[in-house]
């Protein structure tokens, strides 16, 4: 079986030997070509190429007819008539050219003849910088050069190694662009100090060239391996003694250490002498993940380094933090007793933390109790609560990791705004490219070297969102009048920046919007309401979604028009600070259909208009400029018409009729008055008979009009009386009632010297008889006869009176233009309800008893 095999391997070689010969032949088999001097050239030598016919490979017997052609690649360079072609070239590139050539029967047809390459190069350059390394102790020794320029040729190059006790080792690269060998020896170190020589020569068909000779010895060329097996040991879990160790090769006798944290890209490099694989490294932080690597070195002078260990990553135990939190607040009162503070503070940074921030101790504490009021502990970075507004509170607030507490940062609550001297003047905010804005300010005046610091502070002023938006800030020294923000700042978001100057407890702020970025808004305000008020409308909006703001609202515009007008409408601009949701206009004619619609302005231009809305005032406005008017010219006919004595007789006693008893004052009871009991005496005197009494004087009948010729002008005066030790204070009436000024009256044309009225005043006795019936034939100016003399225990209920226990009225001298104003009408009541009495009045020479009703409204007012 093996030696079928064996036959069908022989069999297979020749075969393919013969179809590599028959290939040869058929590709030249109708010609030659040839080149000289050589198919490999220096550059800028000059090649001589033939082509010849080989008999009967022609298109005929005459060399006329066989035309030979020459290419250079693809580029015909030469043709000729006949069975040889010869051309001699110059100016050939580096690297190989192929040259063919073709026998053309026929202007079409072209058939290959035969071909060859020509190949242009440089001699070989002497190899530099020969240099020979051993890794490890027991490693192979690889030998490292410069070629030089590239020879565009095969090139060989020979590595030749030769030591003590006539050591000689060789080794051929064959690849082209060869430059470096692996003689695949070591050099061991049981002669450390033997010397050994090694060269390289590069060899082509041009020529040679080798290297200076390298002599070196064991130390020189071996280096070490990489350390390995590395581990790191913190003593009592503490970062103040940590150790780290690691393996190495024997002989090695310096040693360097690096290491940085993770997130640093500079190493801390630290050289360890005989440290036989142990070394401690002081200068660590808490908390921090670092990497380490270690590199060796088998002799301080000679040699070289080792690589770089694989990294060791590790991290630092903690410890105790330092530092102090910074910490801001904001204030908002709640009702007149409360108030709610709001803590902020920063994190602290890695150095400061020292640890893994577990929580945040926050003590509250009013100054004057001497112990705190309230402790809390946090994981945010936040903390609210309610307090009084009446006292003094401090806050302190410090950050806990596994190892203890940081030093508290302690702030008194006060109002950051409420010293006005300490405000910053002129704030303004610039943008400063896409995520930063400047913020500029200048000093608060003559409180400026007061100010200790100032703090910058900003949030967004529509979040867009349920959440409060962050609050961030910075603070500066009070040098410093400008602060470049950028922390949490995004482009076409509008910002509340406020700018705080603080002095001990006491601060001063100003406020101003500002963004980066700014476009004009994608969309404008929707109209949710309009509300008619007093002749105006009140318009109210809905603000723009945060994220179509596209930068700080300046401006709203409110536009409005007749309804299917081709006018230009109106507009009222409103900046934003002064209405941010509504606005009154007062510009809009009743009883006419109008469109509104609005817009919002930013810095870089305004908004496509909102929804629009139709609206049309009702026109109280109208209604009011009617009634004004109307007014006037009812008081003017009013009072026209009141000119008239007739008509202001009327009207009075038409609002006297409807006056409601409980207006009129209380008039006691004549029938209980001593003038009633003293009627009989009265009535002796006059010599009156009782049967001469009216029959009819109860009767329900109204009677007929008594007319008497100037009654009043021959009235004495009513009351006179000294003071009476007993008399009641003024405005007291009698038996308890009460009686004021006005109600004392006095009728006189020409008053007579006081006097007390007794029962001969005849005159009041027969204004009281005289209430009877006048006869028809009874003439103007005399009074009814026979007089009708009321009987003792009666007196009319519908009548007017006066009583006659005049013990208790006050006196009181009137003049005569005091008598005449009293005459006229002093109060009009309007009422549905009867009134007792009607005040007295006259505007002709007769006075008739059917308007005349005497009582403590006619005669004593």
């Amino acid at each position: 079986m093996a030696h079928a095999v064996r036959e069908c391997s022989f069999a297979l070689i020749l075969l393919i030997m013969f179809l590599l010969v028959e290939a040869k032949i058929d590709v030249c088999k109708r010609g030659d070509v040839t080149v000289k001097p050589s198919h490999v050239i220096s550059l800028g030598s000059t090649v001589n190429i033939s082509c010849s016919l080989k008999p009967k490979q022609g298109c005929s017997q005459y060399s006329s007819f066989n035309r030979l052609i020459l290419y250079k690649f693809d580029r015909r360079i030469n043709f000729l008539h006949g069975h040889f072609l010869s051309s001699q070239i110059t100016g050939l590139p580096l690297g190989t050219t192929l040259f063919v050539c073709k026998l053309a029967c026929s202007s079409s047809d072209e058939i290959r003849v035969c071909g060859a390459e020509i190949s242009v190069g440089v001699v070989p350059e002497q190899p530099q910088n020969l240099s020979c390394i051993q890794k490890g102790e027991r490693g192979t020794m690889t030998c490292t050069w410069d070629r030089g320029r590239d020879t565009h040729l095969y090139t060989a190059y020979t590595l030749q190694l030769n030591g003590p006790n006539n050591l000689t080792w060789q080794k051929q690269c064959n690849d082209r662009y060869c430059d470096h060998l692996d003689l695949g020896i070591n050099i061991t170190p049981e002669s450390p100090e033997s010397s050994y020589t090694a060269e390289v020569t590069a060899t082509n068909s041009l020529g040679s060239a080798s290297s200076f000779p390298s002599t070196f010895t064991f130390l020189d060329i071996v280096r070490p391996l990489p350390p390995w097996d590395i581990r790191i040991k913190f003593v009592n879990a503490s970062v103040s003694r940590c150790t780290l160790q690691w393996r190495d090769e024997g002989l090695v006798q310096l040693n360097r250490l690096r290491y940085r944290p993770n997130n640093s890209r500079s190493w801390n490099t630290v050289n360890a002498t005989n440290a036989k694989g142990r070394h401690d490294l002081l200068d660590l932080k808490p908390f921090t993940e670092y990497e380490f690597q270690i590199s060796s070195k088998l002799h301080l002078l000679k040699g070289s380094w080792s690589d770089w260990s694989e990294p060791l990553r590790a991290q630092t135990p903690e410890e105790e933090p330092t530092g102090m939190l910074d910490v801001w607040y904001t204030r908002k009162h709640i009702d007149y007793k409360r108030q709610q503070i709001s803590l902020f503070w920063k994190n602290l940074s890695l150095s400061e933390a020292r640890g893994k921030i577990l929580h945040y101790l926050v003590t509250l504490q009013e100054e004057a109790a001497g112990k705190p009021t309230l402790q809390n502990i946090t994981e945010q970075a936040s903390w609210t609560w309610v307090i009084p507004r009446t006292g003094n509170w401090a806050v302190a607030v410090s950050a806990a990791n596994s190892k203890g507490n940081s030093l508290p940062t302690r702030i008194i609550i006060t109002d950051l705004c409420g010293a006005g001297l300490l405000a910053p003047r002129q704030v303004s905010a610039n943008s400063e490219g896409v995520d930063n804005i400047l913020v500029t300010w200048e000093p608060p005046g003559k409180a400026a070297p007061a100010v200790q610091e100032y703090v910058v502070e900003w949030r967004e002023l529509h979040s867009g969102g349920s959440m409060q938006p962050p609050l961030n800030w910075l603070r500066s020294p009070p040098y410093n009048v400008s602060a470049l923000i950028s922390e949490n700042i995004n482009p076409y978001i509008c910002y509340e920046i406020s700018v705080y100057a603080l002095s001990g407890h006491q601060g001063g702020c100003s406020s101003i919007q500002g963004n980066s970025e700014h476009k004009a808004p994608l969309s404008g305000p929707n109209i949710n309401a309009i509300l008619e008020e007093k002749g105006n409308i009140l318009i109210s909006w809905d603000e723009i979604p945060a994220q179509e703001q596209r930068g700080c609202i300046l401006h709203y515009r409110i536009y409005w028009k007749e309804w299917n007008s081709s006018s230009q409408p109106q507009l009222c601009e409103i900046p934003y600070r002064v209405s941010p949701n509504s606005h009154p206009i007062n510009s809009l004619q009743p009883k006419v259909t109008y469109v509104l619609w609005m817009t919002a302005l930013t810095a870089a231009g305004e908004s496509p208009h909102g929804n629009e809305r139709e609206f049309c005032l009702q026109g109280r406005g109208s209604w009011g400029a009617f009634v004004a008017p109307s007014i006037c010219t009812a008081v003017i006919v009013v009072g026209v018409v009141f000119s008239r004595c007739y008509v202001r007789q009327k009207v009075f006693v038409l609002f006297s009729a409807l006056r409601p008893q409980w207006c009129s004052k209380e008039i006691p009871d004549p029938a209980n008055s001593t003038w009633a009991k003293k009627y009989p005496t009265v009535e002796e005197k006059t010599q009156l008979p009782l049967d001469r009494l009216p029959t009819d004087w109860a009767t329900p009948e109204e009677p007929e009009t008594l007319v008497i010729d100037e009654v009043l002008h021959q009235v004495t005066p009513i009351f006179r009386h000294p003071h009476h030790p007993n008399w009641p204070e003024k405005g007291q009436g009698v038996q308890g009632h009460y009686t004021s000024e006005e109600d004392i009256r006095y009728n006189a044309s020409s008053p007579p010297p006081p006097r007390p009225l007794t029962a001969e005043t005849g005159q009041l006795v027969d204004l009281y008889k005289v209430l009877g019936n006048r006869t028809p034939d009874s003439k103007s100016g005399h009074p009814a006869s026979p007089l009708a003399v009321l009987p003792v225990d009666y007196v009319p209920t519908h009548g007017g009176y006066l009583p006659t226990n005049t013990d208790y009225l006050p006196s009181r001298e009137a003049s005569i233009a005091d008598h005449l104003e009293e005459l006229e009408p002093q109060h009009i009541s309007l009422s549905v309800f009867p009134s007792s009495s009607l005040h007295p009045f006259s505007c002709g020479k007769k006075l008739t008893l059917d308007r005349l009703k005497m009582g403590s409204s006619s005669l004593m007012p």
